[in-house]
């Protein structure tokens, strides 16, 4: 870790050494940073610049399109909640709308048998070299994450291969998200305050504006730091730990540029039951449908599913508040 830095930063490197030595010290400095503030910078020699620096000329090139070029794949149209997501699609919070773009890429799931509401074929646009960039990208980073759930084990004192097996179809999403500049937004949302649903999400942003609620209830800015990451938890790594981690609240405030920001969403797959897995310790959450939750949150923010909801062409079952996980801004648990 290092102290110059807002958040703890942790090299990740050794994750790909044979020494199990190696990737236990990495995970002890990733518990130390999760459990202390459950935001944190990565880096490592993992990270391959080319495919960040493709990913945002191909976002670039993608949302400088007509908005009825952009339409004609709507996150509306998709099987896997996938497409392009318009400005005031989205809303975490009442009477506002998040001031964002973006195009969401789900696993793209082709097989026919094991189809879910978030598991199915990805709606792709009809522009050259979107979906080889950003499946090369997806890829890339998801290689990544799958090390992480290996430190992740190896810190709950679980056999670093546990969650394995949990990981063969898993709905992570990858997110595109254009904050176009807007010189009236300086004091406005980009995205309102929440936590992830997943497990914990990788992030590259190419600009300032993300802040994090520290545990005094305090909003911090969160800078660029060039050949990096940022990654947070998320409210099943939460409930995975018992406790240990807590889903870290965040928002995007005062984008007074124009900015791209890239999180890929780490969860399990989508039947997989998630419950506190820390041996010796008693429960402290109930358990939950991994999908069904994620599904449910999802259907909780998006126009387009709400008004299924409402209409009652989709039910969700079992479904809690947004802010049931993390701190709230007096620096309670939720």
């Amino acid at each position: 870790m290092n102290d110059e830095h807002v958040l703890p930063m942790v090299d990740i490197s050794l994750l790909e050494s044979a020494d199990v030595q190696d990737r236990m010290a990495v995970a002890r400095q990733l518990d130390r940073a999760c459990r202390d503030v459950g935001f944190l910078y990565i880096r490592g020699d993992q990270l391959n610049p080319q495919l960040f620096a493709q990913l945002v000329e191909t976002a670039k090139t993608y949302f400088a399109q007509e908005d009825a070029i952009k339409l004609r794949s709507y996150i509306g149209y998709s099987e896997n909640h996938s497409g392009y997501v318009p400005i005031g699609e989205e809303q975490f919070g009442s009477g506002t709308f998040d001031l964002k773009e973006a195009y969401d890429v789900n696993y793209d799931y082709l097989a026919e048998d094991g189809r879910r509401p978030l598991l199915g074929p990805t709606l792709w646009p009809d522009m050259p070299g979107f979906k080889s960039a950003v499946q090369a990208y997806y890829q890339h980073v998801r290689t990544i994450g799958r090390q992480i759930f290996g430190a992740f084990a190896l810190a709950l004192n679980l056999e670093e291969h546990f969650f394995d097996a949990q990981l063969r179809h898993s709905p992570s999403q990858l997110r595109l998200i254009h904050y176009p500049f807007n010189a009236a937004a300086q004091d406005a949302s980009g995205i309102g305050a929440h936590t992830d649903y997943e497990c914990f999400t990788l992030l590259f942003p190419t600009a300032p504006g993300l802040q994090v609620l520290d545990k005094n209830g305090a909003w911090l800015d969160v800078p660029i730091i060039e050949n990096t990451m940022i990654m947070n938890i998320g409210d099943m790594m939460e409930i995975l730990s018992n406790g240990r981690y807590l889903a870290t609240k965040h928002r995007v405030k005062r984008v007074s540029e124009e900015r791209y920001s890239f999180p890929l969403f780490f969860s399990c797959d989508y039947d997989y039951v998630i419950r506190p897995v820390v041996e010796g310790e008693k429960p402290r959450y109930q358990a939950l449908k991994g999908g069904e939750h994620l599904y449910n949150q999802t259907a909780q923010t998006f126009s387009y599913l709400k008004k299924k909801v409402a209409s009652g062409e989709v039910q969700l079952t079992n479904a809690v508040p947004l802010d049931s996980f993390g701190m709230n801004t007096a620096g309670e648990s939720a």
